[in-house]
């Protein structure tokens, strides 16, 4: 997979680039496996909006994705590499020898006609193979790692995206996450061998407002280009710095490197190192 640039026919064309999706085989989705999608635009059940900059966007339906990847012992042949609306790493399509369809999240390089298996058994470890981490060499690269065994993957999902594992001690596996937090993970927790698919998808420039708008997010606004009714960093003429001693939220709360996990949760005592700072010195 690579990124595409076109000629510089219009000034917005000049930046602006694309993923080249010759790695998708299908061109319609699977019927028994889609929903629809209702539009939420960042609204809760009062209408009040609670996620900023959501709105608009393209029409999508919901891929039914499958993270426990529970049906054991059953080798799937892989049907078709999908693009999915919903998320930026590619799906595929499985099916198994009993006839049933399933998507999961695709692995980097999964070609149509691999087959794939999940077991709790020890396997090949080759990309997109499913195992608990007990059973997996340390040093392998994973994703789609459950946190709770049986709950389904829920670390490394999005495009790109990969977990190290360190090794199994006491129960535990040690995981250093994609932000560089390191954790404990029970060693029964299933995970998926090899890195998310997609991995240029970070690498894309929109080039426009508009292509933002078709992905449904809405324009952000600078807080120091509002009234400072509006904003702690608003008011001022002209371009003026925000006058305070530390960057706040529009709701006044420090921002930028500030913790915002709450203290005493029960999972504290499984992170041996948190992710690094992103406050500037």
């Amino acid at each position: 997979m690579a990124i595409k640039f076109y000629k510089p026919t219009t000034s917005a064309r000049r930046h602006t680039s694309v993923l080249d999706n010759s790695d998708v085989t299908a061109k319609r989705s699977a019927k028994s496996l889609i929903l629809s999608k209702k539009r939420q635009a960042g609204r809760n059940n009062q209408g009040k909006i609670t996620v900023r900059h959501q709105g608009g966007g393209s029409r999508k339906k919901v891929r039914i994705i499958d993270y426990k990847r529970d049906k054991f012992d059953i080798p799937a042949r892989v049907k078709a590499i999908e693009y999915d609306p919903n998320r930026n790493a590619r799906i595929a399509l499985l099916s198994y020898r009993d006839g049933e369809l399933r998507y999961m999240v695709a692995p980097d390089a999964l070609k149509v006609g691999q087959e794939v298996l999940s077991s709790k058994k020890i396997i090949d470890f080759k990309a997109g193979n499913h195992l608990p981490l007990e059973l997996i060499p340390p040093g392998m690269m994973i994703y789609n790692v459950e946190l709770v065994p049986g709950r389904g993957g829920q670390l490394a999902r999005s495009a790109g995206n990969s977990i190290y594992l360190m090794g199994i001690d006491n129960g535990h596996a040690q995981l250093r996450l994609p932000s560089g937090e390191v954790r404990l993970v029970p060693q029964e927790a299933m995970a998926t061998i090899g890195t998310v698919s997609n991995p240029d998808f970070k690498n894309i420039r929109w080039g426009k407002a508009g292509r933002m708008r078709h992905r449904g997010i809405r324009p952000t606004v600078r807080g120091k280009a509002m009234n400072p009714v509006d904003h702690p960093h608003g008011g001022g003429e002209g371009h003026n710095p925000i006058g305070l001693k530390n960057p706040k939220t529009p709701w006044g709360k420090v921002a930028l490197g500030v913790k915002t996990r709450k203290g005493g949760k029960r999972s504290d005592k499984f992170i041996l190192r948190r992710r690094p700072s992103r406050k500037k010195k």
